[in-house]
């Protein structure tokens, strides 16, 4: 009897990390459906539909796996469709989970700079652009994306106008 118990709590076992498996499996593979279908379209519109369910599965997945180690760059994703989709509140989150829970992915310098980024042409709120631009120079100075940063800083609320005024008044100047 005792065995045939220690064989059923065995088995409960085995059915239970069996059940556990499959369902990353699942979702990586929902995840890659999706991805193939939203990103090899060949009409240059973006399903924002698709797009948002595609996200939300990057989430659900760093939710449920927050140790795998595709999940920074799941989020980054994540992150990327938001802003282009201009859910700029989401994507600001979402940099945010990065830099907060994933310090040493490569991306997440990127993730300030792009927080900056995304206040300045999204939210149009120069205030924190500036900060995070800011905050990206001081933090990275040798990031590829120090001298993007500083040139949005030197140009941040000008316009279009502008810049191409002081584009050719430079080009004059030559």
């Amino acid at each position: 009897m005792k065995t045939l118990k220690k064989l059923g709590v065995l088995s409960l076992v085995i059915v239970l990390f069996a059940a556990c498996g499959p369902t990353k499996d699942n979702a990586l593979t929902k995840i890659s459906v999706l991805e193939k279908q939203l990103f090899s379209s060949t009409n240059s519109s973006v399903n924002k539909i698709k797009a948002e369910e595609l996200v939300l599965l990057y989430l659900d997945f760093a939710k449920q796996f927050p140790e795998d180690s595709i999940v920074p760059e799941y989020l980054f994703k994540a992150a990327d469709i938001s802003m282009n989709i201009m859910e700029s509140g989401k994507a600001i989150e979402i940099y945010d989970q990065i830099i907060t829970n994933y310090p040493d992915y490569s991306k997440t310098p990127e993730c300030l700079f792009l927080k900056g980024f995304v206040y300045e042409n999204n939210l149009h709120d120069l205030v924190h652009a500036k900060k995070y631009y800011t905050e990206f120079i001081d933090k990275y100075p040798d990031n590829d994306f120090a001298d993007d940063a500083a040139m949005s800083l030197i140009n941040l609320g000008k316009s279009p106008e502008e810049l191409i005024k002081e584009f050719e008044a430079k080009m004059k100047q030559q």
